[in-house]
């Protein structure tokens, strides 16, 4: 007894589920009856399910999405490959909780309902932690548990959306803009074409020129329009059908609906009109509004590639080989990809880091304006770190891998940009939504005009209703924000500041304060040992105490512990140590607790106890007494005085909220101006003084440290450099790469020009279809040139977007 399976949708191939050649394809026969398929390719597969007795994989499978793109076993085969550990150690990171994340390229998305299907349909798998989908630059960056659900299934799971996702490949995004621009190119030429000849006739007929000949004339110039309209309506306007198919699957109509329903309508009526002999045809509309909806999105994928080719030309810039050091000494030349932490490399003179490293021996000149967008040299000591992409420029440099491809700071520099990118501001979502409910607004004021111009003037009634579904079609309004958000990160990026949340763009003009840390941030962190101290009551030699600081130090990331790393040759252990966040460290000494920090933690023990050095910040104690004291010096950055100085002109109050001692902080403060000084800070009080001030405006904090981790993730807007600690580094808002707190003044000034380009983007927009509406209702506006005022408005958005290249 044959098995029931169910059939393909009228006109699609029983396997693929893709169109019908116009010949009817190829048969092949299936649980005993004849099945149509489009090509031999399918017809052998199918033959082959057959035979191996699979009918389940018809049987099963989902025939009501015909868009789905088909996978056959050897695409099934090939996305199983990006299941292997090696293979998705290339293109993805792996996060301390195991999940793994990585940016996905997807082939075929075209606007936000694009990106809003794909989104909601991957967040329904059970493993994927996130996905964000960023419509502009056609990317995915999302992270799962393997544990729980497999990558191959990822990748299957949007072909069936009917998209095609492989792992995003710096190196071939360069090629994927080219097919991207020849699939432009192709469809403007044919439209181009189209249109020059279409206008001649239109322009002849329209002006009288033809009036003195018959009318079977005009009849032969409208079949000649016919034939040249032909072509741009099948293949130059099909990425316009498959956008609105796909807006309409995911129930969020898109601008490419009215512009669908006017191209085939348009042409329909216009085809009607010329087989009937009756009535009038718009066959130079079609042409002319195809071709100017091409142009504008083929000036806004140049506009997405010099945004976003600045980053991914980053990667290019690696090399793909390395210099390995073996056993015995002698360097191998092996690729990249086969380093492993802990190797070490050698890098000659004038070439360029492939991994990131420790400094091994002597001193290393490096120039590091890819990664900070400052060109000048940066001196590198030994024990130092050095990232993949800087440019060797001294002498031969020796490093031992710290982190190799996808863990180095230059992806992630990338990885933030993605982030940046996929995470929209609020006003980018409300002019999304704007144009999502336009586009149904639209449709609505368009049946409302046939139906009153079908009782005022019915023969006009089709063609202004036309004029109005393409005059206000709301193409502007839905390129205001991303064209805008893309520019701003791109000019970021080139300042050296890195946006991982882009929502801050709009936040930031409702900020009235920010939070300073001292200690890295207004200072250059960069400390030196000044003075010491030591108990004449301690039982310990200085050197056995400066021993204990210096073995309790090194579990510190703090950089005062820095120079108290070195002070000493004795060598000392200290076991079960505790990090107390915002304090210091405690440990066992010789069946003894000891503790090591500020002046506030020593006192739990000796409440009574007053420093003898005014200015020391670090005390070593045990419960018996206080034993040891250190004055670490640091100095102002050298840019600090006029980075807040800018601020307070900007009308921003900036206060200092650090974790050391008034006494030490007060100096500070008064030679940078600020008058509002918050000192003796735990983490705990920081958190409350920005909560605080979070019930009155949005605050922006700026901090380094670990301790300012829980108050970053706070802020509305929290900035930190890119030599902070990693819990800061992920918890902040900006980063800014240049390790200078003039680089601030950068993020504030682009964030302003960027917000302003954004609104007077969306107000241009609103304003001209709002306005246009009336005018095209009351049949003002013929087709063609409703087609060229829409195309205008588009250009004005993408042309004043383009301000922020420059």
């Amino acid at each position: 007894m044959s098995k029931v399976l169910p059939e393909a949708p009228p006109g699609l191939c029983f396997h693929c589920l893709q169109p019908l050649p116009d010949e009817g394809g190829y048969q092949v026969v299936i649980a005993d009856q004849q099945r149509p398929v489009c090509c031999y390719g399918c017809q052998a597969v199918a033959e082959t399910i057959a035979q191996q007795n699979l009918l389940h994989f018809y049987q099963y499978r989902d025939t009501s999405n015909p868009l789905a793109i088909p996978l056959v076993p050897e695409e099934l085969q090939q996305l199983s490959a990006y299941d292997d550990e090696q293979l998705q150690q290339q293109f993805t990171r792996t996060h301390d909780d195991q999940s793994r994340s990585m940016t996905l390229s997807v082939e075929g998305m075209t606007c936000s309902a694009c990106a809003w299907l794909i989104e909601q349909h991957l967040a329904r798998i059970a493993g994927v932690v996130q996905a964000q989908v960023n419509a502009t630059t056609e990317r995915v960056h999302i992270t799962w548990v393997p544990a729980q659900v497999k990558l191959s299934t990822l990748l299957q799971a949007i072909a069936q959306l009917g998209y095609r996702a492989l792992p995003f490949q710096s190196a071939t995004q360069e090629q994927d803009f080219k097919r991207k621009r020849r699939y432009f190119i192709n469809r403007l030429g044919v439209a181009g074409l189209a249109t020059m000849q279409v206008m001649m006739i239109a322009v002849a007929l329209y002006f009288g020129v033809l009036s003195e000949f018959d009318e079977n004339l005009k009849q032969f110039m409208w079949w000649i329009s016919l034939l040249f309209a032909t072509p741009v309506l099948l293949y130059s306007a099909q990425p316009f059908y498959l956008s609105a198919l796909r807006s309409i699957q995911a129930q969020r109509p898109n601008m490419d609906v009215p512009v669908s329903i006017a191209l085939l309508g348009a042409y329909g009526a216009s085809a009607y009109a010329t087989i009937t002999h009756q009535g009038e045809v718009y066959f130079e509309s079609v042409a002319m509004f195809t071709f100017f909806l091409l142009v504008g999105r083929y000036l806004e994928l140049l506009a997405k590639q010099k945004a976003l080719s600045a980053a991914a030309n980053l990667i290019k810039l690696l090399p793909a080989v390395a210099d390995r050091e073996g056993a015995d000494g002698e360097i191998e030349t092996v690729p990249v990809s086969q380093l492993h932490p802990g190797d070490v490399i050698r890098v000659l003179s004038g070439h360029t880091l492939p991994a990131d490293g420790t400094l091994l021996d002597g001193t290393a000149l490096v120039n590091e304006s890819v990664l900070t967008g400052e060109s000048r040299p940066v001196q590198k000591h030994r024990g130092e770190t050095m990232l993949a992409g800087s440019i060797n420029q001294q002498q031969t440099a020796r490093l031992q891998v710290t982190a190799i491809q996808q863990d180095t700071v230059l992806a992630s520099i990338i990885a933030l940009q993605d982030l940046a990118l996929s995470r929209k501001p609020k006003l980018a979502q409300v002019a999304e939504r704007l144009a999502n409910q336009f586009v149904v607004q639209v449709l609505i004021m368009a049946a409302l005009t046939f139906l009153i111009w079908t009782w005022i003037d019915p023969a006009e009634a089709f063609w202004v209703t036309l004029a109005v579904l393409v005059a206000t079609c709301p193409c502007a309004l839905a390129l205001a924000a991303p064209t805008a958000v893309t520019g701003a990160i791109h000019k970021l990026n080139k300042s050296g500041v890195l946006l991982r949340n882009a929502d801050v763009l709009q936040v930031l003009q409702q900020v009235k304060t920010v939070f300073v840390d001292k200690t890295g941030t207004l200072t250059s962190g960069e400390f030196k040992l000044q003075q010491s101290y030591v108990a004449p009551c301690s039982p310990y030699a200085s050197d056995q105490l400066h021993a204990i600081t210096q073995a309790l130090e090194h579990y510190s990331e703090h950089p005062l512990a820095q120079p108290l790393r070195q002070l000493t040759t004795t060598k000392c252990q200290v076991s079960q140590v505790e990090t107390i966040t915002g304090a210091g460290l405690q440990g066992i000494w010789q069946n003894q607790s000891v503790r090591l920090g500020s002046l506030a933690f020593i006192q739990q023990w000796h409440p009574e106890y007053q420093p003898h050095l005014p200015q020391a910040q670090v005390f070593l104690a045990s419960v018996a007494g206080v034993w040891a004291e250190y004055q670490v010096g640091d100095q102002l950055r050298s840019d600090a005085q006029i980075g807040v100085a800018r601020l307070q002109q900007a009308g921003f109050k900036v206060v200092m909220l650090t974790g050391d001692r008034l006494e030490l902080a007060q100096p500070i403060a008064q030679q940078l101006g600020i008058t509002e000084v918050q000192a003796n800070c735990l983490p705990a009080d920081k958190l409350a003084y920005v909560s605080e001030a979070q019930q009155q405006h949005p605050v922006m904090m700026i901090g380094d440290g670990i301790n300012d981790g829980p108050v970053l993730a706070q802020a509305d807007i929290s900035v930190t450099f890119g030599h902070a600690a990693d819990l800061a580094r992920t918890a902040a808002d900006v980063v800014l790469m240049r390790n200078q707190f003039s680089a601030v003044l950068s993020f504030v000034d682009i964030a302003a020009k960027s917000r302003t380009i954004l609104r007077q983007n969306i107000i241009w927009a609103l304003v001209y279809n709002v306005g246009i509406l009336p005018v095209a209702m009351f049949g003002l506006v013929t087709p063609y040139i409703a087609a060229i005022g829409m195309s205008v408005s588009s250009l004005i958005v993408l042309l004043n977007s383009l301000r922020l290249y420059r």
